[in-house]
């Protein structure tokens, strides 16, 4: 059940590490962490197992007269295996919805329930 949950919630970063640079290529792993709230470590690690599938690709750019950037970019592989990624993580999410959902009608069910107990 842990090696599931570790694999879910790798699955969960890789998705929105390629969503990200997929929006902002130019992003820096330090602002990729930034803006997913998880470590540079993780990031950097996430970054470095999509490059070694060929999901991602690096690429220079020149940032300014006098200096190269790195930009990220998507590969054809890439955008087939987000796409794969955005569909399990939405089944996941609207997962989570339905339990939190049944779980607050029930809490409020009781309450109510309660209630009409109190008011008695």
């Amino acid at each position: 059940m842990a090696n599931k949950k570790a694999a879910r919630q790798r699955e969960d970063v890789h998705f929105r590490v390629l969503r990200l640079i997929e929006k902002s290529p130019e992003a820096s792993q330090r602002e990729i962490a930034e803006e997913l709230n998880v470590s540079l470590g993780a990031v950097n690690y996430c970054l470095k197992a999509l490059l070694d599938k060929g999901h991602v690709k690096l690429a220079n750019f020149k940032a300014s007269k006098n200096k190269l950037g790195y930009v990220y970019i998507l590969t054809p592989e890439g955008i087939k295996h987000r796409a794969g990624l955005a569909t399990r993580f939405i089944e996941r999410k609207l997962a989570e919805y339905d339990a939190i959902k049944a779980e607050l009608e029930e809490l409020q069910a009781d309450f109510e329930a309660e209630s009409v107990f109190v008011r008695e």
